[in-house]
């Protein structure tokens, strides 16, 4: 089945009380059971719903995995991962990253004997160096939020099964439109649902989708005894935003493009990341692991302060100053106070989270309003 008839029927039957097309909101937060734990495979809402596992079972094959799991965040998902390791573990991790997976990893589990390596990953080579028996997971972004770096999926997962490592990769700038980490060796996928899957800037929700059955099962124990969990109508949002997952996608790539190559030599720009240009680092493998760019743009503002850089971003007209990504609405996003604002300025001035930087969400709008819009803002 290809892409685009998943992303509308996988998980979604008809519904067999009624016939409806669309799979039913099922507000309820418990079930009539015949006798005790003689049940329909429902018991209580925050382990199973109906609607959560028609929307579980579309992520899964949207991902080409087995199994999906969806939480009320994608730090929920993210918190269920990390609940994997012990005191005195470590991770490898990359220096670009989320500012919330920063966050959690540094002021959560980093207080719970859990040590992290922040690197480079462009070159996977460096995990070698830093890889010991406390070592029991690589968690990595690919593109990186926010300065796009691209790390080679199948180059770590060689080195992770190598090691009897755990890879998980945020998957959320890509999509599984544009790039599926399970195929290329990641174990498990983690996506921010709130961003291009739900894609309509009206839910916040997360998802882990993997294959191995043991993992899940620790994972689905975890995912019930701690609750973060969504409920029905945000489950039935998602699987509504899904159906036309592949055709916004393409129209996030096509405007993408469009503005990368509007701002690329434009005079205000000192620097532009977005990895579909021939000249930007590691451009091969985004060739090799992704099917198209996306629409995820930054730019660093030449020669801008801080005060200058808050007046352009709130320029905009179009484009709406905000955080989150991926909905069909522009988004421009000051990562130095928002989105990234947990990390120390020495770390964020390190990996090039500068304060003249801007991130783009580039939408689905008419790409001349948006290039307009990017014109008036950066005068």
């Amino acid at each position: 089945m290809k892409f685009g008839t998943k992303a509308i029927h996988a998980g979604q039957e008809p519904d067999p009380t009624t016939g409806a097309i669309m799979t039913p909101i099922y507000q309820t937060s418990t079930y009539w059971q015949k006798s005790p734990g003689d049940n329909k495979g429902y018991e209580y809402s925050r382990g199973t719903n109906p609607t959560r596992k028609a929307l579980e079972d579309c992520l899964a094959a949207l991902e080409n995995a087995k199994y999906g799991l969806a939480f009320s965040s994608g730090m929920g998902a993210t918190d269920a991962v990390m609940k994997l390791l012990a005191p005195g573990d470590e991770v490898i991790t990359g220096n670009d990253l989320y500012g919330g997976s920063y966050r959690i990893f540094t002021k959560i589990y980093a207080n719970y004997g859990i040590k992290f390596h922040f690197l480079d990953l462009s070159n996977p080579d460096i995990i070698n160096e830093y890889v010991n028996d406390k070592t029991k997971m690589i968690w990595i972004e690919t593109p990186t939020n926010p300065t796009m770096q691209i790390v080679d999926i199948a180059a770590v997962g060689k080195i992770s099964k190598a090691n009897n490592l755990l890879f998980v990769v945020d998957n959320t700038f890509a999509s599984p439109y544009l790039q599926n980490p399970i195929d290329m060796g990641a174990d498990v996928v983690m996506h921010s649902v709130t961003k291009y899957i739900g894609g309509h800037s009206d839910v916040v929700m997360g998802a882990l989708m993997l294959n191995d059955e043991e993992l899940y099962k620790k994972l689905w124990f975890i995912y019930n005894a701690c609750g973060a969990t969504p409920g029905p109508m945000d489950s039935f949002l998602v699987l509504r935003g899904i159906k036309t997952l592949h055709l916004r996608m393409k129209a996030h790539c096509e405007n993408g493009r469009a503005v990368a190559a509007f701002l690329k030599d434009h005079p205000r720009v000192e620097k532009i990341y977005w990895p579909g240009f021939p000249d930007s680092k590691n451009h091969e493998v985004a060739k090799k692991q992704m099917r198209d760019f996306g629409g995820m743009i930054s730019i660093v503002l030449k020669d801008a302060s801080l005060e200058d850089t808050y007046r352009i971003a709130g320029s905009f007209k179009v484009f709406a100053l905000a955080e989150s990504l991926g909905g069909v609405e522009s988004l421009i996003n000051h990562p130095v106070s928002m989105t990234h604002g947990s990390i120390p300025k020495a770390e964020r001035d390190k990996a090039g989270v500068v304060d003249n930087l801007l991130r783009l969400s580039v939408g689905v709008e008419d790409i001349e309003d948006l290039l307009e819009d990017l014109k008036q803002a950066l005068a």
